[in-house]
């Protein structure tokens, strides 16, 4: 009796153990369900906000970190190199011609050549363009061409400058789309003429926004190097110490030069009309003047004081009351 008793009560905890074991695995299910459809369905429903969070996330590791140390790569920065550079060389135009084939094969161009040829005091001046990645390496390869006297580099940062080009041309173009909508939307002709004036000036606005744009991804993809290649008979100190009694002298004749070339020039306009008009004024005016040089004077006919008057002229009487002149 108490050994029946005992399997039933072992029987009937066997069977509710496994009833809440299976009770816990659908619960598990349903809730492994229901997440995976909520998974499922977050994105469908709100993928802005989604993406949101993830842009705060990446925001948040950005000033955590790496994502700052990410920011402030010079690769990922638009930056304006600019240098000049001067060297004496032996042969000037051979040099020359080596700085613009650095410039080449670089990837670049020259942008202005003057030179100055007089054996060795010869003097060229070259501005080269070069991709900003190959900058330094193009300035070592030019400084290599001789003895290097001078050397001057410096850099323009305008990232945040591009970034703001960027979100203005952005808006900018919203701004021409919308008035394009509106101008097929446009029921009269006043309001056909108003909106193609609007955006007209949208239009010339976005304009000149893509033009600083392509200025600015110019100077940041091509750096600019001034070279000057000298001969060895220049010095630094020749050109910097130009002064004295005869440097003055020939400034000052050819300052005398030019101010005689713009007196003749002026003189040589005025000419022809001195010609046509001065030459008769000149005569006219000499021709009355000798006319009334020999004009006969004649004398003025004056009476004495007391004298009779001449024949045939009568005297009025005096005025009573009146004094006479003494």
């Amino acid at each position: 009796m108490e050994m029946g008793r005992v399997r039933r009560h072992g029987t009937t905890a066997v069977a509710a153990l496994a009833a809440l074991l299976i009770l816990a695995g659908c619960g598990s299910g349903g809730s492994d369900g229901g997440s995976a459809d909520t998974a499922a369905e977050a994105p469908a429903m709100a993928p802005e906000g989604g993406n949101a969070r993830a842009d705060a996330q990446q925001g948040g590791d950005a000033q955590g970190g790496t994502g700052a140390a990410a920011d402030t790569r010079v690769d990922q920065r638009a930056i304006i190199y600019t240098g000049s550079i001067r060297v004496q060389v032996d042969d000037v135009d051979l040099a020359a011609r080596d700085a613009a084939a650095a410039a080449t094969r670089a990837g670049g161009f020259v942008g202005g050549d003057q030179r100055r040829s007089s054996d060795a005091d010869a003097v060229a001046d070259l501005e080269l363009r070069v991709p900003a990645q190959r900058f330094y390496a193009v300035v070592e390869e030019l400084a290599g061409l001789g003895r290097q006297e001078r050397r001057e580099i410096g850099t323009q940062d305008v990232t945040e400058e591009t970034i703001d080009l960027d979100a203005r041309i952005a808006s900018q173009r919203a701004r021409v789309e919308s008035a394009r909508r509106l101008l097929a939307q446009a029921d009269s002709i006043s309001d056909l003429v108003s909106i193609e004036n609007e955006l007209a000036r949208r239009e010339a606005d976005l304009a000149s926004l893509e033009a600083k744009k392509r200025r600015l991804a110019d100077l940041t993809a091509l750096s600019t190097i001034t070279v000057t290649l000298v001969g060895p008979g220049v010095t630094i100190a020749d050109e910097e110490n130009q002064i004295g009694f005869l440097v003055g002298l020939k400034g000052g004749w050819k300052v005398f030069l030019a101010s005689m070339t713009v007196l003749l020039t002026v003189l040589g306009a005025i000419l022809p009309w001195l010609l046509v008009f001065g030459v008769p004024a000149g005569a006219l005016w000499w021709l009355v003047r000798r006319r009334r040089r020999n004009r006969p004077t004649v004398p003025a006919l004056t009476t004495p004081v007391g004298a009779p008057p001449p024949p045939g002229v009568s005297v009025p009487p005096p005025v009573p009351g009146a004094r006479s002149a003494p």
